[in-house]
């Protein structure tokens, strides 16, 4: 299996966890990246995440989830292919660097787009080319939760 985590996804532990989901958030990335460290899953990386994670102005924050890029199984560059694949999903409503990440993700055969933005995930999957979930689902369909 392999997961593709966008920046805000990469920073939900930096936002206020007083708010019960943003804490339930941060735990199931937490537990998604732990999986990574495991061998349960891969982690695919991105130039647009190197790009977007450039310009964090928190040093602290941009060095830690700069680490996660050495845990990666593949970093997908921005190639005429990507550039492509993120006009055609841009045309879903879906914002530049957003679809320049979720570009990368089909690009690099991630089986999850995992994001904590719900307007990206809304949009994404109108696009319904990428299975799209916030962390917990994700997490869910990684274990297998739900069987059918």
């Amino acid at each position: 299996m392999r997961i593709y985590l966008d920046l805000c996804c990469f920073n939900r532990p930096y936002d206020d966890q007083a708010q019960t989901r943003i804490r339930l958030e941060t735990e199931a990335k937490l537990v998604l990246q732990q999986k990574v460290c495991d061998g349960a899953c891969e982690l695919l990386w991105s130039a647009i995440l190197d790009y977007e994670n450039s310009r964090n102005p928190f040093d602290e924050r941009l060095l830690a989830i700069q680490q996660w890029r050495q845990m990666a199984v593949s970093c997908v560059m921005a190639d005429v292919g990507v550039v492509a694949e993120a006009r055609s999903i841009m045309a879903f409503g879906v914002a530049e660097f957003d679809a320049l990440h979720a570009a990368s993700a089909v690009a690099g055969g991630a089986n999850v787009f995992v994001t904590t933005d719900d307007k990206l995930l809304k949009n994404l999957r109108r696009f319904g080319g990428l299975f799209a979930a916030p962390p917990g689902e994700a997490l869910a369909y990684l274990e297998n939760w739900y069987e059918d």
